[in-house]
């Protein structure tokens, strides 16, 4: 699913390891077309600090499906305030061709079923307060608007004074993901809430028709009716081609990276490598001891040849958190506190962080004879 970047490299504990069985409340369509639906799954008065979030994160569902486990990213498009007043968590899936979990969401799953959740998990979000007066924007695309429909309703409520802007960009009107919820919340809101829609394959009911929401129209945008100097904090969320073409728009207008904090969607298969090439020809000779921390817990394990950091310490620590395997997902987080490692392939780490030693564990390979990797500090 997603791929979170935050402007700097620290990162709170991860104190909440595990999966837990959610039942679901029910299930909608999320799309006029029907490409996505909206799942909410009921969280015990026991669980509610286990799944306690921030607006904008995200969390890894696990499901056996005909014999085999399945993991998946998705973002949380609801609010805090529904899960301390309801108990109620809900995810936005858009369906994707051949996709094993978003098919069987849209088709089979039923009020009653249980889903495997781990705990919320990244750092795309922002700390609302009642006090604060911002201004806040988000250009988003396709299945981008879920972590920022929580964002928005959650801002919206606990800062009266602050204002939003969202660039919502998709192909056509009916495949556009959470179009009631948000002229739910714009009605709600009014003046502090603007909406700007674009669809490159439409002339439909709202928005400019045949413009896509890319690096151009994101500069013309930027000059009116949004300059970036009345923007505090910007969130871009969607494919690859989107989210970098924003960034760039963003930064030759002179927004400062600590404003922007950017998220990735992935449907198709990997792209190709943008990481290390060279991971596998570092590999030590003689093979790697791995040592690896996880909620106080330290395991050891032997390396094969060519094995992943990752899949090397799932076969001693099977609770570790992942999702993708593909780098797109940063899930499997972690940092190398001693010895080295290695990345095939990055699309979410930032300079920062890769420079702080953190690594995506599903692209690591050991440069070392002993690599000591640690969960709880990322």
């Amino acid at each position: 699913m997603s791929a979170p970047t935050a402007p700097t490299a620290t990162a709170p504990l991860r104190p909440r390891t595990g999966f837990h069985a959610l039942e679901v409340a029910g299930t909608a369509p999320a799309a006029d077309d029907g490409s996505a639906v909206a799942v909410t799954l009921r969280v015990p008065d026991g669980l509610l600090d286990h799944f306690a979030f921030t607006p904008g994160q995200h969390v890894t569902v696990r499901a056996d499906l005909d014999g085999t486990e399945v993991r998946r990213s998705y973002s949380l498009c609801s609010t805090p305030r529904e899960l301390r007043r309801e108990g109620l968590l809900r995810l936005g899936v858009r369906a994707v061709t051949g996709g094993v979990f978003s098919g069987y969401a849209r088709e089979r799953l039923s009020p009653g079923d249980l889903l495997e959740l781990g705990p919320p998990e990244g750092r795309f979000t922002t700390a609302a307060t009642a006090g604060r007066s911002r201004r806040y924007a988000a250009a988003v695309a396709g299945s981008g608007i879920t972590p920022v429909l929580s964002l928005v309703g959650h801002v919206l409520a606990e800062e009266p004074e602050s204002l939003f802007t969202v660039l919502y960009g998709n192909r056509t009107a009916r495949s556009a993901m959470f179009l009631d919820e948000l002229a739910d919340l714009k009605d709600r809101h009014g003046a502090r809430l603007q909406l700007l829609h674009f669809f490159s394959r439409d002339a439909q009911r709202i928005g400019p028709a045949g413009r896509r929401l890319d690096a151009e129209v994101l500069r013309g945008v930027l000059t009116s009716p949004l300059p970036p100097t009345l923007v505090d904090e910007w969130f871009v969320c969607g494919p690859r081609e989107m989210v970098r073409g924003a960034r760039q728009a963003l930064e030759l207008a002179g927004v400062p990276a600590a404003a922007v904090r950017t998220e990735l969607f992935h449907t198709g298969p990997p792209p190709a490598a943008t990481g290390d090439p060279g991971a596998d020809d570092t590999a030590p000779a003689g093979g790697t001891r791995l040592e690896v921390r996880l909620a106080g817990r330290t395991s050891t394990v032997r390396m094969a040849p060519g094995q992943t950091v990752l899949d090397a310490a799932l076969s001693v620590r099977p609770e570790l958190p992942f999702s993708c395997r593909s780098g797109v997902c940063a899930t499997c987080r972690a940092k190398v506190v001693s010895g080295g490692a290695s990345m095939r392939t990055n699309f979410t780490l930032t300079a920062e962080e890769t420079s702080a030693r953190y690594v995506l564990t599903c692209q690591a390979h050991p440069t070392t004879p002993a690599v000591t990797v640690d969960y709880d500090v990322a």
